[in-house]
């Protein structure tokens, strides 16, 4: 119901933070269905969330932060669950 009201307000930008947090399989899939919708019509969404598999599956590009510092960015097929956890433990994101 949230996500329907910033709809309304016609914003270029969305930003989710953990929006499939606490929720039933079936509600995450249609909040996934309705974020692709949303891109598609053009959207930018900013995704935030602790799930790889959300992120991985979401995202065109991610940035990866680790306790407040940003590790790196990775893009395609280097989108892999080893590597966001590789570098989020690495200095700078290094080696990843």
């Amino acid at each position: 119901m949230v996500l329907a009201k910033w709809l309304y307000t016609e914003a270029e930008i969305l930003i989710l933070d953990e929006p499939t947090r606490g929720i039933d399989v079936g509600a995450k899939y249609e909040i996934y269905q309705l974020i692709y919708e949303l891109m598609e019509q053009g959207l930018s969404v900013i995704l935030i969330s602790s799930e790889l598999p959300e992120v991985i599956a979401l995202c065109d590009r991610l940035l990866v932060i680790h306790e407040g510092e940003l590790k790196g960015e990775l893009t395609g097929e280097n989108m892999t669950a080893e590597t966001i956890m590789k570098m989020a433990i690495l200095k700078g994101g290094e080696g990843a």
